[in-house]
Parts: structure tokens; C-alpha cells; sequence
């Protein structure tokens, strides 16, 4: 079995960066990076220092459910190319640790599946998680804040 890690839909990201209403029905905001660190939710690259970037609450679900968690991201302000779309671990992952979370068909929970993964075994990690059947996909989050990064889908 093979994984694919997968970003935000270019779509989305595009209205955003045009000023579109997030999750809370915001604007993002505009800010300019001084520190490096801070990961594109959809080139899934770190944005670096005097770079021009949005922070803005996602919720990476189709619709509102007591499962469907929201919280912060950040994109680039500027338009980027879409990451992701490989077996390869993103850049941008780089922190020591991940949370790792099973999702079936409904967008809730798998139970049982949730896992934090050192950043190495987050393929390995994946791989363990998708042998339950009833997951459809997995989020990677931060081990620290719970931020969603990105998306894991079985090949």
C-alpha cells in the first residue's frame, strides 16, 4: 500500500489569497514573516523571513460536525504552487513530532487511531494507521498546537 500527502486545494487557497472569507468568514491576515518556521499550507514549504504570508482559520472538512476541528494556518500571501502529491515527506514538516489522526468515510474519528509520530516515522505511521479499513484519510497536525499541516490519502 502507498501514501500520498496531499495540500490545501489550489481553489481555495486562491480565494483566500484574494481576500476571500475563511472558516470564520474573515479575511485573513496580512502579515510579513520574521522568523522562519511558519509552513504554507499549500505549497507545503516554510515561508520564510520578509515574506509576505496569511493567517487565517481553516476547518479541512466539507462541513460543520462536532469532529470537524478548526483552528489556525498559514499560506503565503503570494500565489505558490500546490506541494505535495508524492509518497515524499514535505519540507515544511519540521518539527521533532506529529499528531497523526484516522478519518473515515463520515469525516469523524476513527477511533483507536490516533497516534504522535516522530517526524521519520510519519510514512511508517501512516502506513499503520491505513491498515484499518475504515479509515479514508489522515490529518497531520502539530504535536504542540494541534494545527492542521496537511492530509495523508492511501494510494
Amino acid at each position: 500500500m502507498g501514501i500520498r500527502f496531499s495540500a490545501l486545494e489550489t481553489d481555495l487557497v486562491r480565494r483566500l489569497q484574494a481576500g476571500g472569507g475563511d472558516a470564520n468568514g474573515q479575511s485573513p491576515e496580512r502579515r510579513i514573516a520574521d522568523s522562519d518556521g511558519l509552513p504554507c499550507r499549500h505549497c507545503l514549504q516554510l515561508i520564510e523571513p520578509g515574506q509576505e504570508f496569511l493567517t487565517l482559520a481553516h476547518r479541512p472538512f466539507p462541513a460543520p460536525q462536532p469532529y470537524a476541528e478548526l483552528g489556525p494556518i498559514f499560506l503565503h500571501a503570494q500565489v505558490c504552487d500546490r506541494g505535495g502529491g508524492t509518497d515524499q515527506l514535505p519540507a515544511f514538516l519540521a518539527s521533532p513530532r506529529y499528531i497523526l489522526r484516522g478519518y473515515g468515510a463520515d469525516d469523524r474519528i476513527v477511533y483507536g487511531t490516533g497516534t504522535i509520530a516522530s517526524t521519520p516515522e510519519i510514512a511508517a505511521a501512516a502506513e499503520h494507521i491505513f491498515a484499518d479499513a475504515a479509515v479514508r484519510y489522515i490529518h497531520v497536525r502539530s504535536a504542540s498546537n494541534n494545527c492542521y499541516h496537511c492530509r495523508i490519502d492511501r494510494v
